[in-house]
Order: structure tokens, then sequence, then C-alpha cells
């Protein structure tokens, strides 16, 4: 079955929920995390969301996802190999519908760097989240039922506030 996207307007109960699924994480992965991060759309105060919180697990160096896959499970969390690239990046998600997404991936990749980024200039740039809440909302009533078309959309938005993020550090 596919999920419909749904923008919902910003919940202020999602960072407690981050801090409380952050908690569980760490209890079931202890020392093979290197970081956590809140990343995607319910990581910014303010920003209407699809209801899923997005969570960036940072490994000093990629690892099979078998590492993680039984533990994840005792949380709720399935592997989506589909979504992976093993050397690179491990997918899971949890709930029906879906609730949270657990994104696996090494600090010193482009994209963990490039999720904080986005995330970080969001936090710092209301007028750049209200472009963003917009689009997105767009996108929802135009590709509701295609989740691919939907982040498809979204990919050239995200790619220039990562360059103007990278700028404004002078990591250009």
């Amino acid at each position: 079955m596919r999920e419909k996207v749904e923008i919902t307007p910003y919940d202020p109960a999602w960072p407690a929920l981050y801090e409380a699924e952050r908690e569980s994480l760490l209890k079931e992965l202890g020392g093979d995390v290197a970081a956590i991060e809140h990343i995607g759309s319910t990581s910014v105060p303010g920003l209407s969301a699809k209801p899923i919180l997005d969570i960036q697990i940072g490994l000093s160096e990629m690892v099979p996802a078998t590492v993680f896959e039984e533990r994840l499970q005792r949380l709720g969390y399935r592997h989506q190999p589909g979504a992976d690239d093993p050397n690179r990046r491990h997918f899971f998600r949890k709930g029906v519908p879906r609730t949270h997404h657990v994104h696996i991936l090494t600090m010193d990749s482009r994209e963990y760097r490039r999720h904080l980024l986005f995330r970080d200039y969001l936090r710092s740039h209301p007028e750049t989240v209200a472009e963003y809440e917009a689009l997105k909302k767009d996108l929802a009533a135009r590709h509701g039922h295609d989740r691919g078309a939907y982040t498809d959309g979204k990919t050239a938005f995200i790619e220039e506030i990562v360059e103007r993020a990278q700028k404004e550090r002078g990591q250009e």
C-alpha cells in the first residue's frame, strides 16, 4: 500500500518525541554510535511536515546493516535495504503508517553534513522556512500519492539551501 504524503502543522511535541527516541536508540546501540541528530522538517521549529521523525545516526566508519538490524527491530524498526547504499548509508523505518526514519551514515560523508547544513540553515532563516513550507504543501497537493515525485520536487530547493549554508559558513 502506498502511503499518502500529508503535511501537518508543526507539532511542539516533536522535539520531546525525538529526545525520547534518542534515549531508546542510545540504550540499544550504545558505543556503536558516534552521534545522533534530529534532522528533517520535524527538527525545524514552526515548519509544517510529514509527521515522521528523521533521526541521523553518525558512525566513525561504515559497518554492515546487520550490525544494527536485530537491535533496531527490538525498537520497532525495519531495515529498508532498497534505500541503502551499503558502503555509505543504511535506512530503517518504524510504524505503519511510518512514524520514524533512521538514517545511518558515516560522520565524514557528504550526506551526513548536508542534512545538518540544511537543518541549521532553516533554523536560522525563518523566511526560508516559509518558502520551503509552501513548496512542500504544493508538492503534497500535486504528488500526494507519489512519495518519489514529492521528494524529487524538493531536491533543487534543498541543494540551493545547502549551497547557501556552505557559503555562509565559508565552506564553498
